[in-house]
């Protein structure tokens, strides 16, 4: 990811419509699954700058690992003695540390090579009966200029991640796409990217939008976390989230 992403990032989390949704949409998939568990212990594999670090201790302890330099300097005050430097290929953790391992936006990186890789340290780490939180951005035809700004390796479907998953041991209990009653909106944007000029300066996507369109694009968010609570599912999306088994 450039850099500057990791300022934005830091700046913006705990505020943008995005964070906040994809927040609640964990959460509908957690909460069922924990019934009102404090006691977990927590690794967030990718942890960017913190923010969902801080959401995730509504459920347990936490410890953040990320490889940047960048969000190493961000987080501590976020994660005081509980960030850990290094990489998702390597864990630096011993077998069985965990009950949940989450890990958002962070396989599909040009970092990871290996998806399978990845899985099995993550594995490795989970109690056996632990679970994994995964959330990677769905389709290939989708693919923009965020996508050079963050450095995406690929772009999934849901039966690639199922498949990937499975291969890698796990028993794969939720899957689906996220993002979707706003799906037609980044969707359009995208597409039309083809048919502008690339200077090689675009400005962050996740820049934070005024605040009266923030608050109203937090309802479609809210109302795909409400259905997804009640065990459904969406057919497409920006983003895939799949919840697993070790």
């Amino acid at each position: 990811m450039e850099k500057t992403e990791y300022t934005t990032m830091s700046a913006v989390e705990l505020r943008h419509w995005w964070y906040g949704g994809m927040r609640a949409i964990s959460a509908a998939l957690l909460d069922p699954l924990y019934n009102g568990r404090r006691n977990l212990r927590i690794l967030d594999a990718g942890c960017g700058t913190g923010g969902d670090a801080l959401f995730l201790q509504r459920y347990g302890r936490v410890v953040g690992l990320d490889y940047a330099a960048e969000a190493a300097a961000l987080i501590h005050d976020r994660l005081p003695g509980r960030f850990v430097r290094g990489s998702v290929l390597q864990l630096p953790f011993a077998h069985d540390s965990f009950d949940l391992v989450t890990s958002y936006d962070v396989l599909y990186h040009a970092g990871v090579p290996d998806e399978s890789s990845a899985l099995a340290e993550v594995r490795r780490v989970l109690v056996p009966g632990g679970h994994l939180l995964l959330r990677l951005p769905a389709y290939e035809w989708l693919r923009s200029r965020h996508d050079r700004q963050v450095h995406t390796r690929r772009r999934y479907t849901a039966s690639e991640v199922a498949t990937i998953l499975a291969e890698a041991g796990f028993v794969v209990q939720r899957l689906t796409y996220v993002l979707s009653l706003l799906f037609p909106l980044p969707a359009a944007t995208r597409l039309l990217e083809r048919f502008t000029p690339d200077t090689g300066m675009d400005e962050s996507a996740m820049g934070l939008p005024p605040e009266p369109l923030n608050q109203a694009l937090r309802l479609p968010m809210a109302l795909e976390a409400a259905w997804l609570a009640r065990g459904g599912r969406f057919p497409w999306g920006l983003s895939i989230v799949a919840l697993a088994r070790r």
